[in-house]
């Protein structure tokens, strides 16, 4: 993987490789579930314990091989079944008596061979096998009484995998033969060894006492077990997948991204046949736990991760990103980054909105464009309609948020929280500095910093008086474009204009008397057919001198 995380833990549709194997696995309902750790041991341990904690996690020593994996696994499941049944000795002495006598002349041992029944061989590499796949394998080794039954594929070209040899006439498998040790005629076979296996546990046990590193690659190969499974008599089986996809392993970036892709491709289907309308498959991606109603509707360019659930109706995107979100049903999602948050039934989100863990969005609430919440309870019908931040708040129910608005939530040290109640109306460009209450039914002013709090019904106001300072442009910035258009524009207020209680006056005059308002010499005025034309004022009859 040329990959400073091991292998395992690489991750497609929203789960690591190891986690899609043991969550095969646990289909199967089995009894325990061991994983074997070997190269990056700390990191694949804990990631199998955070996955399943009641799984058995085994180290393998440094001999190398599937064989030596198994063997290692098998003892540590074998040395739990001898607990177990040490367990229930020590309830009954004169049994356990009889047992450790009955060994000293040898005997069986005490406590048993250890684990019985069908033990399930499956690769930390094969993200797409699932558990019904399993499931079908299990059935057929228990049905045929199988020593050993392994699942293979046919692929076009079976370089670099084991080869299965069966037996002429029967079927049954007479060997797995590996790449590198296989025959010219052996490496013409099509079908391939997946490395996903069931055997018997005193078969199994049997063989890999017996196993050696006499190959091409110095390593305990779990295949030889079939070779002596068939040399005691045992029966040696195939179950053939016709989709080669299911068991296609993972050794490099090309092949993660390939089989991410089709694994995306099969997730998209099954919902899709469930009721669920995707527009453009090739750019919607959905992980596997996620949670999708029918009637949901996904746009291009959504992605869904996590333990993100969508209800019925719901539309998201396009272009929207959801990580372990819930959406209400009928809620609407559009460019949307969000994470860790509740979307209520009917609400708006978008677009281009962000929201951060810990967002609640009521229903037919709306968090509109450009806005980002984090930590904030918005109740039912509540808008934050544009340009805000809202930020460890909670805000009643139908209430409206003025544009460009923030929460300011930190001070340095500690963050704080805004209320803000139901009913209410803020002014646009508001800052809200926490902790600090607007009440019920309170308005706050356009332009206000509020630092104390609102009481219900209240109108908050919190701005400085405004002061214009005369000329401050022609004076600080001489010379300027802004400079010389202030001066144009005094030029002209002084050219004669009419100071405003002279305009009232005049307007007043005019009306009564009909008559036509001066147009200025360098003025223009329509012509009936809508073109412009220049007329001195001495040339509208009627009109009043100045």
């Amino acid at each position: 993987m040329r990959s400073a995380t091991p292998k395992v833990l690489h991750a497609l549709a929203g789960r690591t490789m190891l986690g899609h194997a043991m969550a095969a696995a646990r289909e199967l309902e089995p009894q325990h579930v061991a994983v074997v750790v070997r190269h990056e041991r700390e990191r694949v341990a804990a990631a199998a314990v955070e996955l399943d904690p009641l799984a058995l996690v085994v180290d393998q020593d440094e001999i190398p091989g599937t064989g030596r994996a198994v063997q290692c696994a098998l003892d540590a499941l074998d040395a739990r079944a001898h607990a177990g049944r040490a367990a229930q000795l020590v309830h009954d002495d004169a049994v356990d008596d009889e047992l450790h006598a009955d060994h000293a002349n040898g005997g069986d041992h005490p406590l048993g061979d250890g684990l019985d029944g069908p033990v399930v061989v499956l690769a930390g590499d094969i993200p797409l096998l699932d558990g019904a796949t399993l499931a079908q394998l299990l059935a057929a080794h228990r049905a045929d009484g199988n020593a050993v039954t392994i699942l293979t594929t046919e692929v076009a070209d079976a370089t670099g995998y084991g080869r299965i040899v069966r037996e002429a006439g029967t079927g049954d498998v007479l060997a797995i033969v590996e790449h590198k040790d296989a025959t010219p005629e052996q490496r013409e076979i099509r079908e391939i060894n997946s490395s996903v296996y069931v055997f018997d546990a005193a078969v199994l046990r049997r063989g890999l006492a017996g196993l050696g590193t006499d190959n091409a690659q110095g390593e305990v190969y779990l295949t030889d077990v079939v070779a002596s499974a068939r040399a005691e008599g045992g029966a040696v089986r195939a179950v053939l997948s016709d989709d080669p996809m299911l068991v296609e392993g993972v050794n490099d970036r090309v092949a993660l991204a390939t089989l991410g892709a089709e694994l995306n491709r099969r997730v998209l289907l099954e919902w899709m046949q469930a009721g669920v309308t995707v527009v453009d498959p090739s750019t919607t991606w959905v992980d596997v736990d996620v949670e999708l109603a029918a009637d949901v509707t996904l746009l291009p360019g959504t992605q869904l991760h996590g333990a993100t659930k969508v209800e019925t109706g719901a539309t998201i995107g396009p272009d929207t990103t959801l990580t372990d979100v819930e959406v209400g049903p009928g809620a609407t999602v559009v460019r949307t980054h969000g994470s860790l948050s509740v979307i209520g039934a009917d609400a708006s989100v978008g677009p281009f909105a962000y929201l951060r863990p810990g967002t609640e969005l009521g229903t037919k609430g709306k968090i509109g464009t450009f806005v980002e919440t984090k930590n904030s309870q918005i109740g039912e019908g509540s808008k934050v309609p544009h340009l805000s931040y809202v930020g460890d708040a909670t805000i009643g129910e139908h209430t409206n948020v003025g544009a460009a608005t923030v929460t300011v939530n930190y001070d340095g040290q500690k963050k704080h929280r805004t209320v803000i109640g139901s009913f209410a109306k803020t002014g646009a460009d508001n800052m809200f500095v926490a902790p600090v209450t607007v009440g019920d039914g309170a308005y706050t002013g356009a332009g206000s910093i509020i630092v104390k709090d609102v009481p219900a019904g209240a109108l908050g106001v919190a701005r400085a008086q405004q002061r214009n300072i005369e000329g401050w442009v022609e004076r600080r910035w001489p010379e300027t474009p802004a400079a010389q258009a202030a001066a144009r524009a005094r030029a002209d207020e002084s050219a004669g204009r009419l100071g405003a209680q002279a305009q009232r006056q005049l307007a007043e005059h005019n009306a009564l008397t009909g008559a036509v308002p001066v147009v200025r010499p360098d003025s223009t005025d329509a012509t009936s057919d809508g073109s412009a034309t220049d007329r001195p004022a001495s040339d509208n009859e009627g009109s009043t001198q100045r």
